[in-house]
């Protein structure tokens, strides 16, 4: 049966808004599923048109995550919150070294958001799930009346296998493991920065937000003894090195010199009294793996277009207070401790 049967018009998606009643779970929220959200996420299982998806999964241990997504602006220099949320969560899942499968999104809308911005939210993330491979099976929709909801929040949860034989966990870091990083860090929240205050650099500096499992992929092929993995999100470098220094007991040494930076994000940072070690990522991982397995996983990274500009920063140390320390570009040492407050509020 055609739309033109079903509903007495189509969707105004040119000039139409998110009303109450595309969350009541009437024609009008019906309307919006068919319309908007299948036409771009197609596939089998979404097809099935249930409140799950059915599937049996393959061999292997199961991974689970969940992510929620906030961000404002809900559209940025190199993404949107739509790619968000899918990068995020798939990212989540590969930091276990396993291959996602599937995806889940839950929508909270706020009454007056236009139908076009949804729109492209949604074909956003039909583009990177399909980039990825990992379909978007089942989801849910909720509307909240104008001023209570900021535009559009999304859920994912995604669904992967780890392979047997990798082991991949925080508190796996010991003592004399290289501590790796896959690129340049800081982009990401940078970027945000700069649109949200409508700041003018000279370069233009745009998010990093990628799905890793691809690059995960080739790390474990080339070291499959990895001990941790970590997408340094939210509270960025710093935040989750201490995070896995506390996991595993251990403390951290770091080389400033050896992080990598665009020069346009520490330009950024210093006017506006920002550490970049404490910025957010969103196509950026963290790697500790044993010493001599270093060099082989990273030439691995480089080998991949989301790893070229890794880089080994440090090692892990003995320390029982868990320490995260840096030694300074002019050899003096550093304690880079845990996030004290919230510079850059809403980043993902």
């Amino acid at each position: 049966m055609g739309t033109e049967r079903r509903f007495s018009a189509r969707l105004d998606l040119a000039g139409g808004v998110i009303e109450m009643s595309h969350g009541a779970g009437g024609r009008a929220m019906a309307q919006l599923v068919e319309e908007l959200f299948r036409r771009h996420l197609d596939n089998p299982l979404l097809a099935q048109q249930n409140d799950q998806a059915l599937f049996t999964p393959p061999p292997g241990r199961l991974v689970v995550s969940t992510d929620g997504h906030v961000i404002a602006p809900l559209f940025f220099p190199g993404g949107d919150i739509g790619c968000l949320a899918v990068h995020g969560t798939l990212n989540d899942v590969a930091m276990a070294g396993a291959r996602p499968l599937y995806l889940a999104a839950g929508f909270i809308l706020e009454e007056g958001l236009a139908l076009a911005d949804l729109e492209r939210i949604v074909a956003s993330m039909a583009a990177a799930a399909n980039a990825a491979g990992v379909p978007i099976v089942t989801g849910d929709t909720k509307v909240v009346e104008r001023g209570k909801g900021d535009g559009c929040f999304i859920t994912t949860t995604g669904i992967g296998v780890v392979p047997d034989g990798v082991e991949i966990s925080g508190d796996r870091a010991r003592p004399g493991d290289a501590i790796l990083v896959s690129g340049t860090i800081g982009d990401h929240g940078v970027a945000i920065l700069s649109q949200r205050e409508s700041l003018g650099f000279e370069t233009e500096i745009v998010s990093d937000t990628a799905a890793l499992h691809g690059l995960v992929a080739a790390m474990v092929a080339a070291v499959p003894d990895i001990h941790c993995l970590r997408d340094p999100t939210r509270g960025g470098l710093a935040t989750t090195l201490n995070e896995l220094a506390r996991q595993s007991g251990g403390g951290m040494q770091l080389r400033e010199a050896a992080i990598p930076i665009r020069p346009a994000v520490a330009a950024a940072c210093e006017l506006l009294g920002l550490d970049p070690l404490y910025i957010a990522n969103e196509g950026k991982l963290v790697a500790i793996c044993p010493p001599a397995q270093a060099e082989r996983l990273l030439a691995a990274m480089r080998a991949h277009p989301l790893g070229v500009e890794a880089a080994c920063i440090g090692e892990v140390v003995e320390d029982p207070h868990g320490f995260v320390q840096m030694e300074t570009r002019f050899g003096g040492q550093r304690i880079v401790d845990w996030l004290a407050g919230d510079p850059l509020p809403r980043i993902c």
